[in-house]
């Protein structure tokens, strides 16, 4: 049995982690093998994320410091539930959770929070097909270069054709 010095840590230590992430999900793991928690606790390694395995009541307490989180997942919090905190990319940690609830179809995941709003199921699944903050940057660094190397391939363009015309026109001796 708990005591009351235990469940008020745990509350505190709940609390904490949602004051320190980005991002967090409910999910349902019921019926999930120990070997396949494992795995997914090595993907939301790699993602900056931790799950936590939580009682409902206590996950409820810590909310209490936290009303945008008690507001997103007061209808969630029902069942065998584990919070996942996202605490580098929300997305690639929505990634990794929507990529395991395909290969593991018992896990559910039942909404989520990114800066204060809420998201359900379908949200969810949208932030995973968005891409990384890396491949952003990269496209967005890929447009920002683009016209100038436009400028730089007309202006050779016109010194290539310039010295051609210079070469075809000087006297041969």
């Amino acid at each position: 049995m708990i005591t009351r010095a235990d469940k008020e840590t745990q509350v505190k230590a709940i609390a904490e982690k949602f004051a320190k992430s980005k991002g967090a999900f409910i999910v349902d793991f019921k019926g999930i093998k120990v070997e396949q928690v494992t795995s997914l606790r090595k993907k939301l390694h790699k993602s900056e994320s931790e799950m936590k395995v939580v009682r409902n009541t206590l996950a409820k307490r810590a909310f209490a410091n936290h009303p945008a989180a008690a507001k997103a997942f007061e209808g969630s919090m029902k069942g065998t539930n584990a919070i996942v905190f996202s605490y580098g990319e929300v997305t690639a940690t929505a990634k990794a959770l929507s990529e395991f609830a395909k290969d593991v179809e018992i896990l559910q995941i039942k909404s989520g929070m990114m800066d204060g709003e809420a998201l359900d199921a379908k949200k969810i699944k949208f932030l995973a097909t968005l891409p990384g903050k890396d491949q952003l940057r990269s496209q967005l660094l890929a447009v920002f270069k683009e016209p100038s190397a436009k400028l730089a391939r007309v202006l050779n363009m016109y010194v290539e054709k310039q010295s051609a015309g210079a070469t075809a026109a000087a006297p041969q001796a």
